[in-house]
């Protein structure tokens, strides 16, 4: 299943359904186009729009949504070290967003059962990127906007304009998921 040593897939962001659910565990992808960042605290704020019936501020139909908060931009860059958080922080506000369309996510660490079934029925994949390359995913970005609670400062929900952003693909929408068939490759036995 895991495909790591082949050369990266080039994909578009916004995701489409077709894209999304032929991604596979294992594969390495270049992102490009735009992806949003979210954090918990506007995770929090988003599953309370969505309690209350309201428009969120960010339609995530075919969306992808990084877990980062991005430091703050050197001259000449558009975005300062920009890393992955923790995943499983958000699990209980993803199915929610991908009732409404969301594609895709980009953290670290493994994801709950629930999130794994949203995934397989709304055909959406998870990506892992690497926390301590976040200076170099830095690079892949191109343009930041802020587009929702600016109040949150680097947890606010970006827009980030990405060209070859570089992620794996952990866990595809059919569920094949690398926290679970790797490990076994590496024990003694």
């Amino acid at each position: 299943m895991n495909n790591t040593d082949a050369k990266p897939i080039k994909i578009a962001a916004p995701l489409t359904d077709d894209v999304a659910r032929s991604l596979k565990a294992g594969q390495n992808v270049l992102i490009s186009g735009i992806i949003y960042t979210a954090r918990d605290a506007a995770h929090r704020r988003l599953a309370e729009l969505i309690s209350l019936g309201q428009p969120l501020p960010v339609d995530f139909s075919g969306q992808i949504i990084y877990y980062a908060g991005p430091a703050p931009a050197r001259p000449g860059y558009a975005s300062g070290s920009a890393g992955p958080t923790t995943s499983y922080r958000m699990d209980p506000y993803t199915v929610p967003l991908l009732e409404r369309g969301l594609k895709g996510m980009i953290g670290k660490g493994t994801r709950s059962k629930e999130v794994i079934e949203g995934m397989k029925k709304y055909g959406a994949v998870y990506f892992g990127a690497v926390g301590g390359a976040a200076a170099l995913i830095a690079r892949s970005i191109k343009k930041v906007e802020v587009v929702a609670y600016e109040d949150l400062g680097t947890e606010a929900i970006h827009r980030f304009h990405v060209e070859d952003f570089p992620a794996i693909v952990v866990i595809d929408s059919q569920g094949n998921n690398l926290y679970e068939t790797e490990p076994p490759k590496y024990r003694k036995r």
